[in-house]
This record gives structure tokens, sequence and C-alpha cells, in this order.
């Protein structure tokens, strides 16, 4: 039987988590798979993927957001096949950035003009559906580090914005 990774945290502060992943087992351990996943205003689960080579590993994974809650799971791929997963969770230290305030307008029938308010020097990821369900699911997005971006949109839709 293969057991699952060992994910120990072994530092975190408000933009960045570092961790470590092993393996209690003589098994050959050609890399581990990595998802972490938090929840962007109860609205959308966001995930990034890490695969990484080889048998120990401590991973550093940074532009993330304060005091949120992230899940880390891994699974490792060895020479006798995958393992279980295994989990850890985290919230990141500081202070939460506010939500901007997110103002839309059209500006003809496919293009819609978003600007918002909120600190500098960050990413934002701008969000948008033709419905609740679709935004939580699988939205159009893009980023920027402006505050405003024009999204081109299907004419005859109402859309749902959110930053």
């Amino acid at each position: 039987v293969i057991p699952p990774p060992v994910i120990r945290i072994e530092s975190y502060n408000e933009d960045s988590i570092s961790f470590s992943l092993k393996m209690a087992t003589n098994i050959k351990v050609s890399g581990y798979i990595v998802n972490i996943y938090w929840t962007f205003d109860a609205h959308r689960q966001e995930k990034r993927t890490l695969i990484i080579e080889g048998e120990k590993s401590v991973q550093k994974v940074g532009n993330l957001t304060a005091h949120t809650p992230y899940e880390i799971s891994a699974w490792a791929r060895t020479e006798l096949g995958d393992s279980p997963l295994s989990f850890v969770h985290v919230v990141t230290s500081g202070t939460r950035p506010a939500s901007p305030s997110l103002k839309a307008k059209a500006i003809n029938q496919t293009a819609v003009e978003c600007s918002w308010t909120g600190p500098r020097n960050v990413i934002y990821g701008i969000f948008y559906a033709t419905s609740f369900l679709e935004l939580y699911r699988s939205p159009h997005n893009t980023t920027t580090t402006s505050h405003n971006v024009t999204v081109l949109v299907q004419r005859d839709e109402q859309y749902l914005f959110l930053v």
C-alpha cells in the first residue's frame, strides 16, 4: 500500500506559504502533484496546480492574499502508482484587503468598461458571466494591475461582474 505524502507547513506570511513534501516509505517517488485552493469572495473557487519533480521538496508559493484560508492537497507519483491524497489547511497572516468598489458601464453592445477602487501594486481578477451559476462554475475572467479594463461581451446578454 502506498501511503499519502506528508505535507508540512514550514512558514507563511501575508502573501506566501512555504511547505515541504515527503513520503514516509521506501517506495521511489518520481514527483508530486500539488493543488492549492482558495475561495474568492464566496463566489468562485480558485486553484493553482504545481507539478514537482523529485523525491523531497520544499516549495514556496507566492502572490497570495493576506488573511485568506488556503487548502493544499498533494499526491505522489511513485514507481508503484499514485498515492492517496493528503491535505493541509493554512490561513495567511495579515489583514485581508478591503473589497474593491466596482462600476461597470456599457460602452456599446459588445464592450463594458469596468473600473474600481483599491490598493495599487496588486493583481486584480475580473470575473464575468451571464448567471450566478456560470459566475461560480466557469466565468470568463481576466487579470490586471490597473484599476480599469474594457471587457468584450456578447451582444443582447446581461452580465454579472465581480472584481
